[in-house]
């Protein structure tokens, strides 16, 4: 087993959670079935009321890391140095706002923007969040740029709750060669086709979790980080990694996806820089909330934007935590997987936002205090 898998293994469902505010039900159906919503074979081939339910299930989890590491590829054996390099550091009245540079590979290089709230002391609970699709990535949820917008600056909304941010750049905004994009070629497409020169095995999503990954240690390398107190975000095209991230690293102690289109057939994923068009094919086998079951007992939250306008996530979404549940149960943590409909379409309103600090300040922010 890849030893960042092992991680995963050692969080019991025992953890306290402090819960300091109220919630709403986060684990409450649909009122009528979405006509959307697959049928999802159980993840537990026997009882889970059975005395080996627990064994069955750790081998069952083994089995599906294999079937989906032969479906993203093998991640690297081992880590190169960070080297990290701070920039600049920008002074603002309430946090710092800095970009750091640093290595994911030998040769693959990439920065992140780094919030701090002024004043705080002592280790800080921190988000490495993932930014939505956007022409400038980062900028407008760092508050670069949009201020007309506050509601896609996640990561400002973040840092005024107590939270140190980490805001990595995702690789579809990586620099290519000049002339190497294919004429009538997507420039997201042109940068998986440039990856897979070095990882011919790798799907677009796969580098993205390891990129991921290399973010947590980036955010682990800073010293106000509380590592027992490490969480992850994302909106869109964030949401979508932040499943894969949280499942194949141990780490992130509290998840929250924001309108990605959790099921395959929800949202965009075979396109070439997600799974890949092979998941369309009748007989693929995979479902992604067989990646929600080896997230847990760790928190983890779903935000659906319903009918409205745009949404990735509906009714349907519904179907995938119910699947992933039992494992939940199993664990000892049922508590810890919810979903919330707020039928706002693709966006992360007042609303969403609400539900989502709350869920973050219950299972993140005070965990074991």
């Amino acid at each position: 087993m890849h030893p960042l898998l092992l991680i995963a293994l050692l969080i019991t469902a025992s953890a306290s959670y402090a819960v300091p505010s109220p919630l709403p039900d986060l684990q409450k159906p649909p009122v009528k079935p979405h006509p959307q919503a697959r049928q999802l074979p159980p993840l537990l081939s026997g009882s889970p009321e059975s005395a080996s339910a627990r064994t069955d299930w750790d081998k069952q989890a083994e089995a599906l890391r294999a079937q989906w590491t032969t479906l993203l590829g093998e991640f690297p054996k081992q880590k190169v140095p960070l080297q990290t390099e701070f920039l600049a550091k920008e002074e603002l009245p309430t946090f710092t706002r800095q970009t750091i540079t640093y290595q994911i590979e030998a040769d693959v290089r990439t920065d992140a923007v780094l919030l701090v709230p002024k004043g705080a002391t002592g280790k800080l609970p921190t988000i490495v969040l993932f930014h939505p699709t956007y022409a400038e990535h980062y900028k407008r949820v760092v508050g670069l740029e949009g201020e007309e917008e506050p509601e896609r600056q996640q990561a400002i909304q973040l840092v005024h709750q107590g939270y140190i941010v980490v805001v990595p750049r995702c690789f579809l905004w990586s620099e290519i060669p000049e002339g190497f994009l294919k004429p009538g070629e997507n420039g997201y497409a042109a940068r998986v086709r440039k990856m897979q020169e070095s990882h011919p095995s790798w799907k677009g999503i796969t580098r993205m979790t390891w990129d991921g990954i290399r973010a947590l240690d980036l955010a682990e390398s800073l010293p106000m980080v509380d590592p027992a107190r490490l969480g992850i975000f994302g909106h869109s095209l964030g949401a979508k990694e932040v499943l894969y991230v949280a499942a194949f690293d141990g780490r992130p102690r509290c998840v929250v996806s924001s309108e990605g289109g959790i099921g395959l057939r929800q949202s965009n994923w075979e396109a070439v820089w997600y799974l890949g068009p092979e998941i369309r094919n009748p007989e693929f086998a995979r479902e992604n909330h067989e990646l929600l079951a080896l997230i847990a007992p760790r928190p983890v939250l779903v935000l659906a934007g319903g009918e409205g306008k745009g949404a990735a996530d509906t009714d349907a979404s519904w179907a995938l935590i119910e699947a992933a549940l039992p494992i939940y149960r199993l664990l000892g943590a049922p508590q810890n997987i919810g979903w919330f409909n707020h039928g706002l379409g693709h966006r992360y309103g007042a609303e969403a936002r609400s539900v989502a600090e709350g869920f973050l300040e219950n299972r993140l922010k005070h965990f074991g205090q």
